[in-house]
């Protein structure tokens, strides 16, 4: 009997619909229906092998089985192929390049690789059903095809495996053929958009001749593309938008979008002082942006557009860690209504490896903000390389894949094709939460900016550049055919637009100086800009005892019913006892009743980084899981029902992207403390770029303050060369005046207030924290409930059993060295040696030092005392901020370019021979070249 005799009898149309749905996912059929249709597969893609095809009959082999399968129903499933075949490949075979042709792509969307014919153009197929058009010809399924997949808008979506996504996706494009349907007025506001952005580009141009201004022009869409964005989702609920962009059109945004007044534009363009005399200001297209919009509908919305560097992609980690921080501050139960958008060039996105680290956060609990647009600006070039120098993937937006995020391939030259495809990413977003990406293919009309030549590069490409018109031309052509507009029309917008530039550019030269308007100034109100001096401020930071013993209680008990593993229940009750018993607190006791402390007073807490829950080296234990079902226990979060909330979140292993998202989230959350914990100290350094131009720098050139807090484990201990230093020396050398504190504390108590200080004082700085590894569990780094509960942060810790009539050599040094000298000194019993600790390395505390060094007046030898080697370290840093160490002899390892040796012993000799001419200043061999060690 045949198996498959049903084939005969059965309706066309159902086949249709259950082999697309098959097609889309394959464990959604019946599985007899799944086998069936996977024999057919296996026959089409051998070429028609396995089918043995007759003038009438088609027999499929499906399990070893033969079964004849009708002509008609066989030519739908090839037909159903090709529609899948333009839906997987169809964005490949588009209209979207303005300026020259696309590549060519094997193979084709040809009929015939479909097992399909001339003679079955005329045919009517139910798959036609598929693409929502009913039965129809084969001559009109394919049109409808190209329409939708082949025209101004490319659609790669079909590697996204949640099939509810993709028949989103396929009944939002297949509505008039992937096409807009816009009303007159629509279009008209469209054309106006466009009007704007070319009018302010082409003023710029004429009024600034050869300035720098990074123009939009060849891809001037983007304008009417955020405007829909920002239009739209307002009436969606949408409450605050936080955009990140580099220089490329960043002022038409800033103007067009934002509505930063061109008169401040014109004020940067003319050069002028700032009005402000504490910071350096930056260049026009790098600066950020708050303003309060209201939409055509009357929506009001809050608009950020972040400050940049010239590090084309670094903004992007920023703009979620700011959207992030203003979901947790304000819409904890609908991330939705604040909307990040990224605005990428096509060589910065498929070049900078920070893209793929972002791309990796979306849908991470510590990082995710409820999906992104994302939207390239696509001039088919970086600065001078042709876009086949500058990636091997097929699109820029390749990376998009990794999150199965739909990208959009779009002309920019078709108005309404660029709004469409708008609409369509802020649906997704809406929906789904999750990332879109358009990518915005145009050109750029001048060199990389616009004094730059391009055609000593690209001679063809900018042949062709030089006679294309610009986007409001085409688009005004097609409206006039089509009968919105006359031939004034676009006249009287271009004058009446700049007749209003005119009269902003004479308003602008009245004013003598540049005001610079701070970025997010509603969730900075009350802190103050403060100089060095104002940071060097005794800061109260004391606790009260009756309050850190609630929360030490708290800290010290699991939670009853739950079983944890023996050696956490060991810990916790080892902080039970060091507290209620001891009076010894250790380092992760100081820490967490740090936090504590804060929650209790309403200071939110964040801290991620790479294993940072239960700490590198074991000894947080913040979160802790029970045993059998892995449930969370965060005690931080059971203190009181009016505490603030304590976020703790593993990273993913990276260093750029999460120090740039945590960047952002203390810069949009002040009265949190954010926290990011290196796993060693050295792996800071993959974060390097937000290091120098963010961290270090963003106050003083936008008026930016931040009091991200960096933890950063350092010391040598024999683990080589990549675990030893946090190289202290480059943080150092990018101090300057007030931009930030770096310190290196050695006690649990220190840690305590110099944590509390952060959030305590009225102002924010960058805090860079040198932490310890090896002293964690030191039985002398430990502090009494009382250093905590009283006192202040130290920034000198003067030697408590010195007697300074005694003493001769004074010693000053920094973190866990202290007590490396310390085990010497009283081994030896030197009581004419006086250790110091400079616990606050920036701001140096000079006069602090200085009293210590008038204390001990008896003293003749003078030791700065280090365990890096002589480059590295904290030795240079003084001898340009502190001149009385001219006079110090250094104790140091020798100059070395790696920070430690490999070896183990090799490593202990060096540290020993430190540690000697500390104490002997005869055993200094540090220019001897007794060996190669």
């Amino acid at each position: 009997m045949d198996k498959y005799s049903f084939l005969n009898t059965a309706h066309t149309s159902f086949f249709s619909e259950l082999y697309d749905k098959y097609l889309v996912n394959p464990d959604s059929v019946e599985p007899s229906w799944r086998a069936f249709f996977q024999g057919f597969d296996f026959g089409l893609e051998s070429s028609l092998g396995e089918l043995d095809i007759d003038e009438n009959r088609t027999t499929a082999i499906v399990n070893g089985n033969k079964s004849e399968m009708p002509e008609s129903l066989q030519k739908e499933f090839q037909v159903i192929r090709l529609i899948d075949g333009y839906r997987s490949r169809g964005h490949l075979f588009t209209e979207t390049n303005p300026v020259r042709e696309r590549r060519h792509y094997e193979p084709t969307l040809d009929i015939q690789n479909f097992g399909l014919e001339e003679s079955d153009l005329a045919t009517v197929f139910n798959a036609g059903d598929i693409i929502g058009i009913g039965p129809c010809s084969l001559n009109e399924i394919i049109r409808h095809l190209q329409s939708i997949y082949c025209d101004a808008i490319g659609v790669e979506y079909m590697f996204i495996r949640k099939p509810e996504k993709v028949k989103w996706i396929q009944d939002w494009i297949n509505v008039n053929d992937n096409h807009p349907n816009f009303d007159s007025d629509r279009k008209k506001h469209i054309l106006k958009k466009l009007n704007h952005a070319i009018s302010f580009e082409t003023f710029l141009h004429t009024k600034y001749v050869g300035q720098k201004r990074f123009s939009l022009e060849g891809n001037e869409s983007l304008i009417p593309a955020l405007d829909v964005i920002v239009e739209r989702a307002a009436e969606m609920g949408v409450k605050q938008f936080v955009m990140g962009m580099a220089h490329r059109g960043r002022l038409n945004v800033l103007t067009n979008i934002f509505g930063k007044s061109a008169k401040d534009i014109f004020s940067e363009f003319d050069g002028k002082d700032y009005e402000q005399e504490i910071f350096d200001g930056d260049v026009k297209y790098h600066l950020g942006w708050t303003s309060d919009r209201k939409s055509d509908n009357g929506n009001k919305i809050k608009m950020n557009i972040a400050p940049n560097p010239s590090h084309l992609e670094t903004v992007g980690a920023v703009v979620e860690g700011i959207a992030r921080a203003k979901q947790d501050a304000h819409y904890q139960d609908d991330f939705s209504k604040v909307l990040p958008i990224v605005v990428h060039g096509d060589a910065a996105i498929a070049g900078q490896g920070v893209v793929y680290e972002l791309v990796q956060m979306a849908n991470l609990d510590g990082y995710k903000t409820g999906g992104t647009i994302h939207i390239v600006v696509n001039n088919q070039i970086g600065f001078t390389t042709n876009y086949l120098d500058a990636r091997t993937s097929t699109y820029c937006t390749d990376v998009a894949k990794v999150t199965l995020s739909p990208v959009l391939h779009v002309n920019a030259d078709d108005a309404e094709a660029v709004v469409h495809a708008s609409l369509f990413a802020l649906e997704y977003r809406m929906r789904f939460a999750s990332d879109v990406f358009i990518d915005l293919l145009g050109y750029r009309k001048y060199g990389h900016n616009e004094g730059d030549e391009p055609r000593f590069t690209q001679p063809k490409l900018y042949k062709a550049i030089a006679k294309h018109k610009n986007p409001r031309d085409i688009y005004a052509e097609r409206l006039m055919q089509e009968g919105v507009i006359d031939d004034t029309y676009v006249a009287e917008l271009e004058k009446q637009y700049k007749d209003s530039l005119e009269e902003k550019l004479e308003d602008s030269r009245k004013e003598d100086k540049t005001v610079i308007t701070p970025f997010m100034a509603d969730e900075w109100k009350g802190f103050e800009n403060v100089r060095e001096w104002e940071m060097m401020e005794t800061f109260d930071t004391t606790f009260d005892k009756d309050k850190l013993t609630k929360i030490a209680k708290v800290l010290t008990e699991l939670p009853k019913g739950k079983k944890f593993l023996r050696k956490v229940e060991k810990l916790v009750n080892d902080r039970h006892n060091m507290f209620f018993e001891s009076d010894n607190l250790d380092w992760a006791m100081g820490e967490l009743l740090a936090y504590g402390s804060l929650l209790e007073e309403g200071f939110a807490v964040r801290m991620s980084g790479q294993d940072v829950e239960r700490g590198t080296f074991s000894h947080r234990h913040a979160v802790m899981k029970v045993e059998e079902s892995e449930e969370e226990v965060i005690l931080l979060n059971m203190l009181s029902e009016e505490q603030a909330k304590f976020q703790i979140y593993n990273s993913l292993l990276s260093e750029y992207g999460v120090v740039g998202f945590d960047y952002g989230y203390a810069m949009a959350s002040p009265n949190t403390l954010t926290i990011w914990e290196a796993q060693f100290g050295d792996f800071s350094n993959g974060a390097q770029i937000m290091i120098d131009q963010y961290i270090s720098a963003a106050e003083d050139k936008w008026k930016l303050q931040n009091g991200l807090v960096m933890l950063l484990p350092h010391g040598y201990e024999g683990q080589g060369a990549e675990h030893s230093s946090a190289r202290m020396e480059r943080y150092l050398q990018l101090c300057a005046k007030d931009n930030m504190y770096i310190a290196d504390v050695t006690t649990p108590a220190q840690m305590f207030h110099i944590l509390r200080r952060q959030m305590k004082a009225n102002f924010r700085k960058p805090l860079i924290i040198f932490t310890p590894k090896s002293l964690l569990r030191h039985p002398k780094a430990v502090s009494k409930i009382s250093d905590l509960t009283e006192g202040s942060f130290q920034e000198v810790i003067d030697d408590e059993t010195a007697d300074a009539k005694k003493v001769k050599s004074l010693v000053f040094c920094t973190g866990k060295f202290y007590y490396d000298l310390l085990a010497v000194k009283e081994e030896q019993n030197r009581d004419d040696v006086a250790l110091v600790r400079v616990e606050q390395l920036f701001p140096l505390p000079e006069e602090k030092m200085k009293e210590v060094m008038v204390k001990y007046k008896n003293a003749d030898d003078f030791v700065w005392a280090q365990e890096e080697p002589r480059n590295m370290g904290a030795w240079s840093h003084l001898l340009m901020h502190f001149s009385e160490v001219q006079k110090f002899r250094v104790a140091s390892r020798r100059f070395y370019a790696a920070p430690a040796a490999g070896s183990a012993v090799r490593s202990k000799m060096r540290h020993q021979q430190v540690i000697d001419y500390v104490f002997d200043k005869s055993k200094d061999n540090m220019f001897k070249p007794k060996d190669l060690k």
